[in-house]
């Protein structure tokens, strides 16, 4: 007899990020300690590109061989993927083929003045940078944290969740169903690899978000229901416990 089996849908790792947090690009960066992230293009001058890295934090100092410095602002003091990307991430574009064609088109833009350039740099930069990133959640991490659970097999699928659902009245025995494990299980292994607990993290998770929505004008109490608070009481005591002052539309 041929069993059925739940087939599990793919998981999207990268989308909530991009659509939480807004991404901009330069060619003509400010001064190399502006905190913003630095994309190198490495290659020999005339010769085809060999390598993109990418320094999440902007205190750096420049790579050698680079034929293209970007500045890139991807939020990265409220980012919790850029914060947790190790300090130098590098990916050779032959291995990548998508990688190496938009990084090609990115060169073609940058080395010609032509009408609407700085808005194809943005969207190439943004493509370069969200598969720098897909590569570094392949690789996965050498120590506990986002970066290691959304590499996980399993652990990244109670991550998207609450990335993409941030509202909803998540408990334990949800998430490690959607991660596919027993709860016993789930929770050691996302403390393990996570480095906390699932409820902290998604706390913390709804917070970031909620901190977005109130610079961008947003009321305390529409924030405090859009991200999954009982009371705007409630989401105003995590909020500050979290980051050390009241929540309003300044934050």
């Amino acid at each position: 007899m041929i069993q059925s089996l739940e087939i599990l849908p793919k998981v999207d790792r990268l989308t909530a990020f991009f659509d939480a947090f807004e991404l901009e690009a330069s060619l003509e960066p400010p001064p190399i300690s502006d905190g913003r992230a630095r994309l190198f293009v490495i290659g020999e001058p005339g010769g085809p590109t060999e390598r993109i890295v990418l320094h999440p934090r902007g205190d750096t100092s420049p790579e050698p061989s680079a034929l293209i410095t970007a500045a890139v602002d991807f939020e990265g003091t409220h980012n919790p993927l850029m914060n947790a990307l190790p300090d130098r991430v590098v990916v050779d574009v032959n291995d990548i083929p998508t990688l190496r064609d938009t990084t090609a088109a990115f060169m073609a833009e940058a080395l010609e003045s032509r009408c609407g350039r700085s808005a194809a740099l943005n969207r190439l930069c943004e493509v370069i940078v969200l598969l720098v990133l897909r590569s570094a959640i392949d690789r996965g991490a050498t120590g506990p944290g986002l970066l290691a659970g959304l590499s996980h097999p399993a652990l990244r699928r109670a991550l998207v969740a609450m990335h993409d659902a941030p509202a909803r009245a998540w408990n334990s025995d949800d998430l490690a169903t959607a991660a596919g494990m027993s709860r016993s299980h789930f929770m050691a292994m996302f403390r393990d690899v996570v480095g906390t607990t699932p409820q902290a993290y998604l706390t913390g998770w709804r917070l970031i978000l909620a901190r977005r929505k109130l610079a961008r004008g947003a009321k305390v109490k529409a924030v405090a229901r859009q991200v999954g608070f009982s009371s705007a009481a409630a989401f105003s005591r995590a909020f500050f416990r979290k980051f050390g002052d009241w929540p309003s539309v300044r934050s």
